[in-house]
């Protein structure tokens, strides 16, 4: 039983679209909210019929969907949060503990510099706490515990000036500059105290071989200043002064890499003419013409330790110790001495114009030991602490640099607000999972500080940000703040929500205009599931009807037989489908975006509709987005499906850890989320889905036991548990279910006629053990390109079948040969001896295309019917074609089921009469046409 609701559970079972999701039946009339209306007493939404069941209250039984969960849930217990914290943590300048970052999008040597980092964990939190609440188990709570606890120290410490990471040094302690944390040292402005003569001397320890990091960089701009790097565009050290800019510079440069993770001397000394760099005591380089000096340089603004005056050089990665600078040229043994100890015990002394030893253990003040008191502070690139409630992989900076873009460019802002909601729907789920108030602060604080951000900017610029592509792309953020205002109740959240509105697309659709061609497709789908929750918080009409009016232009005009939408990430023209398809088509997080979509709008409108996209969508690319092995370091999802001859699935997609990876993650931990909904009067169960699961109503007080090894096993057995409860059960008729659909309780046919595409309703008082068994007999069937009908996709049932053949030649079939007289193509097929779903045709493998295998596939077939055939008799007259496409066997199987032989001969004759008057046929061959008809023996 299903413990009581608690302010958490309401949410999850009302607000959380994400997390679960409920509809009823035949098709009701849209619902109507007033503005601001209130969650009816079960915590559901009043705009809503229906309701969800929580991921707790549905166990998955044995099955593809149990099995595909299980591959998920290895990887959520193995996988090392730590290394999806590295980037927060350095971001903040904490330590990262000794963890490598995932790489790929979440790292700094990703795609666009890893612009997006931050995202893959929000997606993980939410695999943990639908994980969590799926399974119970202890372990996720405790890593949602982890990450969730990290993330709260990483917001406190972007909230406060930057802190010293002490680390081990060669000689005592050191100053740690973790990669990403955007920190270096800044010096008092008198430090070279227009000295004529000069030596540098540090230690240092690199842990990153990128090219003109900096170790000390003293300057006013990009034109006067003096600077070591720790490699140059060679990857060696060099030494630069110059007071005309780039070209101006007087050099030296190192013979050979700095090593990485070791400790290194560096100096260079600088008298009458000559320059002279060190590495570790040894001159590796001089400069007899080096006639720049620090006087020559003048008062100098800035004078820094690991950050550049070039705006695109990265900041110095690794440690410092013991730098020194003196104002004389030390001679080369003094310069060994200062190679093989401290400043301070050798007979050159420390620093006389500074000296930083670095032994400091806490704060952000670095003493000076020279004894002219110029202590340096540590400070990021990027200014003052961020604003309070800001939490992020990265600074602030991308979302200021937003504001003031005209055109997209990823690699200097990559989507910030797509990357906030997913680290804010994380955070979401974290607490409606695990009760973590630190959770809630943390989403709360976020919306708090993006609210401040927005709510200031003209509306103007508002709506040029969210037209960008890539820069602007938001996510899903509108429907996860309405989820936080849905528990806090604070009208500046719900402010919040409405400052994403995107007005010429909502009003466009409202209109029921397409303007969808061209479009980044998976920006666009979750901004409707957030126009749907606006909807039900603020009772506005247009948000509602946008969403709807949206969903009907991609199903089915944009929707491959798959489930999957979007080409090259794109949509193209409406009805475009054999013309769009490539190596890049059907990205995986929009099949993820459209199921949501679609239960959503279920809940206000119980279009069966939406529940026979959300079966095709989930049984094919959803399923079969997930590799069916395990991986400890990869979650082993597809980012595109390419639909194009002998395709390959790949697994690992681009670098990893990529939007679709981590909406991979969640949906194979929610598989149940939409088997079962609840009339939101509790008058009806909705049984939207056929997958072996347990319900446990607590509102009734009963069980639900779906037993069934469906698409495999053509039905399903569902069995009542518990006390006695009067309700409808409302059984999904597939829209493909034209073979008949059939139900009994305890034995005894349920009259009525259930209807292909609606729900099929029981109503009773049901007791403990009541028996309900339904039959869905599946036809072999094809689904044809609008725009190229002899491109073909083939199902039984909802089962998507691809053929197993290499390409790039497409796999042409002939179904029609051996078709029954109820117009099922199956008998064309041979059935694979012990593999479920498996057959052959022509010499060609068929297999179901949820099978998450590396086996060349093609979803789409190329249809060949070059001579008539009636029941594997072959009339050796070749089948006429009209100018739109169509043959002579597709009009004669139109007809089809036919009761018996003789209905089908007819039907034969009056084709075969009226292609003869129409010139596409001979007289003599529409005559062996009919005497195959004749004579043929055919399946039923």
């Amino acid at each position: 039983m299903a413990r009581p609701l608690s302010r958490r559970t309401l949410l999850q079972t009302a607000a959380l679209t994400a997390a679960a999701t409920a509809v009823p039946a035949a098709a009701a009339g849209p619902a109507h909210s007033a503005p601001n209306a209130p969650a009816t007493p079960s915590g559901v939404p009043a705009a809503w019929t229906v309701r969800p069941f929580g991921l707790e209250d549905v166990t998955l039984g044995p099955g593809v969907f149990d099995a595909k969960r299980r591959l998920m849930l290895d990887h959520a217990r193995g996988y090392d949060v730590n290394r999806l914290l590295q980037v927060f943590r350095a971001n903040a300048g904490l330590s990262t503990r000794g963890a490598v970052a995932p790489g790929g999008w979440e790292g700094l040597d990703g795609e666009a510099n890893g612009n997006l980092r931050g995202h893959y964990t929000g997606h993980f939190l939410t695999m943990l706490a639908q994980a969590h609440r799926s399974t119970g188990e202890q372990v996720f709570a405790d890593r949602i515990g982890t990450v969730v606890g990290a993330l709260a120290e990483v917001r406190e410490a972007l909230r406060s000036e930057p802190a010293v990471l002490s680390t081990g040094g060669r000689f005592g302690r050191a100053a740690e500059n973790v990669r990403g944390s955007h920190q270096y040292v800044d010096l008092p402005a008198a430090v070279l105290d227009g000295t004529p003569a000069l030596t540098l001397s540090a230690w240092v320890r690199p842990a990153h071989g990128a090219a003109w990091a900096r170790i000390l960089d003293f300057g006013d701009d990009t034109t006067r200043y003096l600077y070591l790097a720790a490699r140059n565009a060679a990857g060696v050290p060099r030494f630069a002064v110059t007071a005309s800019g780039p070209g101006g510079e007087q050099g030296l440069d190192g013979t050979a890499p700095l090593p990485l993770d070791e400790w290194s001397h560096l100096a260079v000394t600088v008298a009458d003419g000559t320059g002279t760099l060190y590495v570790d005591g040894a001159a590796v380089a001089r400069n007899t013409a080096m006639t720049l000096t620090p006087a020559a340089l003048g008062t100098l603004a800035h004078h820094w330790l690991g950050r550049s005056h070039f705006p695109a050089d990265p900041v110095f990665a690794g440690a410092f110790e013991d730098v020194n600078v003196y104002a004389r040229a030390l001679t080369a043994d003094e310069v060994a001495e200062l190679h093989a100890g401290r400043a301070a015990d050798t007979s050159a002394g420390r620093g006389d114009l500074a000296s930083y030893t670095f032994d400091e253990t806490a704060g952000g003040t670095f003493a000076d030991a020279s004894g002219r008191g110029l202590d340096a502070g540590l400070r990021r690139t990027w200014g003052a602490p961020s604003h309070p409630g800001f939490l992020a992989a990265y600074p602030e900076t991308q979302f200021i640099a937003l504001e003031s873009m005209t055109g997209s460019d990823y690699t200097q802002v990559w989507a910030p607000y797509y990357t906030a909601h997913k680290i804010l729907r994380g955070l979401l789920d974290a607490y409606l999972a695990t009760d973590d108030e630190r959770a809630l602060d943390l989403a709360s604080g976020m919306c708090d500080w993006m609210h401040a951000r927005l709510s200031v900017l003209p509306a103007a610029t508002l709506q040029r940000m969210w037209g960008l592509f890539s820069s602007g792309e938001f996510g899903g953020i509108v429907e996860a703040v309405c989820d936080l205002h849905a528990l806090t109740g604070r009208p500046e959240h719900l402010a919040l929500a409405r400052l994403f509105d995107l007005d010429r697309l909502i009003d466009a659709c409202a209109a029921d205009t397409d303007v969808l061609e061209g479009l980044h497709a998976n920006q666009h789908i979750p901004v409707f599931t957030g126009l749907v929750r606006l909807h039900d918080e603020t009772g506005e009409q247009r948000y509602l009807t946008a969403a709807k009016n949206f969903w009907g232009m991609v199903v089915p005009h944009r929707t491959y037989a798959i489930g999957g939408t979007s080409s090259g990430e794109f949509w193209k023209a409406r009805g475009v489908i054999a013309g769009t398809i490539g190596d890049t088509t059907a990205e995986s997080c929009c099949a993820y975006n459209m199921l949501k979509l679609s239960r959503a709008l279920f809940f206000h409108e119980q279009d069966p509709a939406y529940m026979d996209y959300y079966e095709r969508a989930l049984y094919n690319q959803v399923l079969g987005s997930k590799q069916d092995r395990p991986d400890a370091e990869k979650p082993l999802v597809t980012y595109f499906v390419g639909l194009t001859p002998g395709h390959v699935r790949d697994y690992t997609p681009k670098q990893g850890t990529t939007c679709c990876e981590g909406t991979g993650m969640e949906s194979a931990t929610k598989y149940q989320d939409s088997v079962y909904f609840a009339k939101a009067d509790g008058s009806a169960l909705y049984v939207n889905l056929y997958s072996d699961s347990r319900l446990a109503w607590a509102e009734k007080g009963v069980t639900v036991t779906q037993s069934t090894r469906y698409p495999e096993e053509q039905g399903s057995t569902l069995t009542i548990g518990g006390g006695r409860a009067s309700f409808t059960l409302l059984l999904r008729v597939p829209s493909w279910a034209t073979a008949g659909f059939r139900v009994t309780v305890n034995g005894r046919a349920v009259p009525g006629a259930p209807v292909p595409g609606r729900y099929f309703g029981v109503s009773r008082s049901w007791r403990d053990g009541d028996t309900v068994r339904i039959s869905v007999p599946f036809r072999l069937r094809v689904e044809k390109a609008p725009d190229d009908p002899g491109l073909q996709a083939l199902f039984l049932g909802p089962v998507g079948l691809v053929a197993r053949r290499p390409g790039p030649e497409p796999v042409r079939f002939g179904l029609y040969g051996n078709a029954g007289l109820s117009g099922d193509l199956l008998p064309s097929l041979t059935p694979v001896p012990g593999r479920p779903l498996h057959y052959t045709l022509d010499g060609v493998g068929l297999a179901p295309f949820a099978e998450g295998t590396e086996d060349p596939t093609h979803a789409y077939f190329r249809r060949s019917e070059p001579r008539v055939i009636f029941g594997t008799s072959d009339s050796t007259v070749a089948n006429p074609v009209r100018e739109d496409g169509t043959t002579l066997l597709d009009e004669i199987w139109a007809g089809a089921p036919f009761s018996g032989k003789g209905a089908l001969v007819a039907r034969v004759r009056a084709t075969v009469d009226a292609w003869v008057l129409a010139g596409l046929l001979g007289r003599a061959d529409g005559d062996k046409v009919m005497s195959t008809a004749r004579r043929a023996e055919y399946a039923r």
